[in-house]
Parts: structure tokens; C-alpha cells; sequence
């Protein structure tokens, strides 16, 4: 620890110039590598901002500003908890001195004239202080980044095991899954274009992926039947939207709640003849409505077993067909100012 301390960076302030000449000699025959010394208080502020200083010698009584007036001036720079010592070098050893000098953050007294031995022990305790200081603030600062990294982590492996959730109800009824990849990503680029905030596109980026997870709860001969569905089969249909909250569960993190309540509500419809609730405008959660709007223009263009893809005019006629009626009206024209990006999001993802 002395070779390190032996590399500390210091900075003497005093005007008197014998007084430096005595502490650079001090230190450089003690083997100190790093000072740098001023006899103008009024730079102390600029040099400390342009370097990292581990310790300062300085002195009290000085002309155009006092040692306590720099202090002053490093206590409105520095951070509350940076710990930065100061040796204050003074003559005067008088309590109202040695006090405001405490208060302003000075660890320690060097009396004028001082001895050998006494300042090499003043700086060196200082000095390993401040090296300590330094460690543990470089631990924090690695423990800081592995959290940081460790929690990423984690989140990355929450986001995929739900992505790959929504996959395996996708599968049941789509060779590639590709479409809840496009659908969750059209579902940001309208929620983005809706105003709402980072955090709330996030979730339903991701937690949209599930909107068909209770797919996973229907019978083959209902989900892959080529034809229409007779009155019994579309109420099994139906029961995907009260099956998937089901399979999510509610365990309490926003992606789980924000998936399962887009899974229960993506097929309530605008004016109120939605399932599985009838539920009617705004009383629809704006997440999804934002899905209903992304679902059915995606699968409209993609093919299902009980019909081929739509050509884009004929399914964009059918959206603005449905407006105030299956759809949020406001939404769907945030749909169709977002138009471009989408389309770009459906060429770079195809079945």
C-alpha cells in the first residue's frame, strides 16, 4: 500500500513560496512521485476540476482568499459523501480557526514552522484514508455494474421465457409465430404514437406476446378447423380469452399483470360487442385496445387455416370500416399516421 500511496496525487496551496519549496522536498525525498503546488488560492477550484487531487496542503492566511473561502468553494463542488482530505497549514491555532477550518471539511492541522517527521506522518495517515476511500468506492462501483449486469440478466431471461410463451400459443395455429412477434411490435409503434410513456411501451412491446397464450387450452379440432366455426365451437373458441390470464397466472410484476390483462381483453370491441365482458370504449384498458387494432391487421394479412391473407387494401378497408365500432377511433388514426412504420415492421418480419 505505500508504493500506492507513494503515487497519490497532492496539491500545496500557499503564498509563500518557501513554505512549497519545504513540502516539495519533504515529499519528494520520501519518494512522493505526484504534487503540483500554487502560491494563488483563486486557482484551487480550476485545478481541481481539471485534476483528481487526493489530498490538499493548505494554508490558512493567504491574500485575495483565505484557506477557509477555498473550502468553501470545494464543499459547493464536491458531492456531500466525496471524501477529499485537507491538511490545513496554518500558524494560528486559535479554536475559532480550528473550528470553521472542521466545519468546512479540513481532517487535519500542520502548525507552522512544522517538522519532518510530523508532516510525512499527517500526510501519509491522510493519504491512507484516501486510498481506502478509493477502494471501497471502486467496489461499490463493481458490485453497482454486476447488479446492474446480473439484473439485465435476469430481465432479458423474464423477457424471452415470456416471448417464447406467447410463441408456443402461436404455434397452434402459425408455422413460424411470426405473427406475435409483428403484432407486439406494431402494438409499441402505436403506443408510442399515442403519447403514452417509455415504460407503458415497454410492457406492451412485451407483454402483448401473450395475447394468444389461451390458445394453448383449445382443442385441435376447433383451433386448426378450415371452415367456419358452428355456434359450440366458437364458445370454446371464445374461452382463449379467459384460459390465458389462467396460464399467466398473477404473479405481482407489471409485464405478468399487463400480459394477462391483454389476454383477457384484446377481443372487447369499441362499441361495447366484444367478449369475454361486453366491455364498452374507454372502460377497455388502452393496452388492449392498442392489441385489438395490431391483432386483426396482422392476421388479416396473414395466412390461417380458415382463410388466406387479405390483400393490404382490401384489409386497411376493414379497419376504417370498424372504426368507433370494433375499434378505438383515436387509436386506429394513430394506426393509420403510423402506417409506414408498420408495414416496414410486417417486410422485415414475414411468415
Amino acid at each position: 500500500m505505500d508504493d500506492e500511496l507513494k503515487k497519490s496525487n497532492i496539491l500545496i496551496v500557499d503564498d509563500n513560496t518557501a513554505n512549497i519549496v519545504l513540502l516539495e522536498s519533504i515529499l519528494e525525498n520520501e519518494g512522493y512521485e505526484e504534487f503540483s503546488s500554487t502560491t494563488d488560492p483563486r486557482t484551487v477550484l480550476s485545478l481541481c476540476q481539471e485534476e483528481e487531487f487526493d489530498l490538499i496542503l493548505l494554508d490558512i492566511r493567504m491574500p485575495h482568499m483565505s484557506g477557509l473561502e477555498v473550502m468553501e468553494q470545494l464543499a459547493k463542488q464536491f458531492p456531500a459523501d466525496y471524501y477529499l482530505p485537507i491538511i490545513v497549514l496554518t500558524a494560528q491555532l486559535d479554536k475559532q480557526t480550528r473550528e470553521q477550518s472542521l466545519a468546512l471539511g479540513a481532517k487535519d492541522f500542520l502548525t507552522k514552522p512544522f517538522q519532518h517527521w510530523e508532516a510525512l506522518l499527517r500526510i501519509h495517515n491522510q493519504l491512507e484514508t484516501r486510498y481506502f476511500y478509493k477502494r471501497q468506492m471502486a467496489r461499490g462501483d463493481f458490485f453497482e455494474r454486476e447488479v446492474a449486469r446480473r439484473t439485465e440478466e435476469i430481465r432479458s431471461v423474464q423477457l424471452e421465457v415470456v416471448r417464447r410463451l406467447g410463441v408456443a400459443g402461436e404455434f397452434r395455429d402459425n408455422e413460424t409465430g411470426a405473427h406475435i412477434v409483428r403484432m407486439s411490435k406494431i402494438s409499441e409503434v402505436i403506443a408510442r404514437g399515442a403519447g403514452l410513456d417509455e415504460k407503458m411501451c415497454e410492457l406492451i412491446l412485451y407483454s402483448s406476446t401473450m395475447h394468444d397464450v389461451g390458445k394453448i387450452g383449445i382443442p385441435d379440432d376447433v383451433l386448426l378447423k378450415p371452415g367456419k366455426l358452428n355456434e359450440e365451437e366458437w364458445e370454446i373458441m371464445k374461452s382463449h380469452v379467459e384460459i390465458g390470464p389462467q396460464i399467466i397466472g398473477d404473479y405481482p410484476a407489471d409485464i405478468i399483470w399487463m400480459g394477462s390483462v391483454i389476454a383477457r381483453s384484446h377481443h372487447e370491441k369499441w362499441d361495447g360487442s366484444g367478449y369475454p365482458e361486453g366491455l364498452k370504449g374507454e372502460s377497455i384498458p388502452i393496452a388492449a385496445r392498442i392489441a385489438a387494432i395490431s391483432d386483426v391487421f396482422d392476421a388479416l394479412l396473414s395466412n390461417r387455416p380458415y382463410k388466406d391473407p387479405w390483400p393490404l387494401e382490401k384489409a386497411l378497408e376493414l379497419m376504417k370500416e370498424n372504426s368507433g365500432k370494433h375499434f378505438d377511433p383515436t387509436l386506429l388514426d394513430v394506426f393509420f399516421g403510423c402506417l409506414d412504420e408498420i408495414l416496414e415492421i410486417r417486410a422485415a418480419l414475414p411468415d
